[in-house]
């Protein structure tokens, strides 16, 4: 996966679940001059992955006010997303979800992403690409372990930052904070201010 971090992330044409519900053909390459949230999840219908599904829903207006789009994958059907939205929270559904879930069926977008595990299923891989279509974050989680949604909005943050001001963010860094020259001097400076 880390091999594609700096590279064009791979495109694919892949039937969704829209927000509306409605199926259709989802191209990756269409999302270019937006910021894309592309996230992977081994299955619907199980434990872990709603509560991603669901908290990434609830944080859409944070994605959306920072110009980006998040587009959920996993190897399920696109009837079986449409019948997992259609099936409430509390009887093991996720309800309502205002962006797409792509189908992943014959698995070729796990593989090109380098999350597919096993032939099976894909393992909970997030990239962030950029408004030209560069991997600029990767991060990937074995099975059971669920992801940070606000790490996933204060990495956007920390690229957009970047791009308007230059410098590095360094760890931990947040919105508010200024970023840090790529320097020695630099790390001097910002270590003297804060520790």
């Amino acid at each position: 996966m880390s091999y594609l971090v700096t590279k064009e992330a791979p495109d694919f044409v892949a039937r969704a679940v829209m927000p509306d519900n409605s199926f259709a053909e989802l191209r990756l390459s269409s999302y270019r001059k937006k910021y894309v949230v592309l996230f992977f999840y081994p299955l619907d219908f199980t434990f872990v992955c709603p509560l991603e599904i669901i908290a990434f829903n609830k944080a859409l207006a944070k994605f959306k006010e920072r110009d980006a789009e998040i587009i959920g994958v996993s190897v399920d059907s696109h009837y079986t997303h449409l019948a997992w939205k259609n099936t409430a929270p509390k009887d093991g559904g996720i309800g309502r979800i205002d962006y797409p879930l792509v189908a992943d069926l014959n698995k070729n977008i796990s593989r090109d992403y380098g999350v597919l595990i096993d032939e099976s299923v894909a393992l909970r891989g997030l990239f962030l690409i950029d408004k030209e279509g560069i991997i600029r974050h990767a991060v990937i989680n074995d099975l059971p372990l669920g992801r940070n949604v606000d790490e996933a909005l204060r990495m956007l943050d920390a690229l957009q930052f970047t791009e308007k001001h230059g410098g590095v963010c360094p760890a931990n860094w947040r919105e508010s904070e200024e970023a840090m020259k790529a320097t020695t001097d630099g790390v001097a400076d910002y270590l003297a201010h804060r520790v």
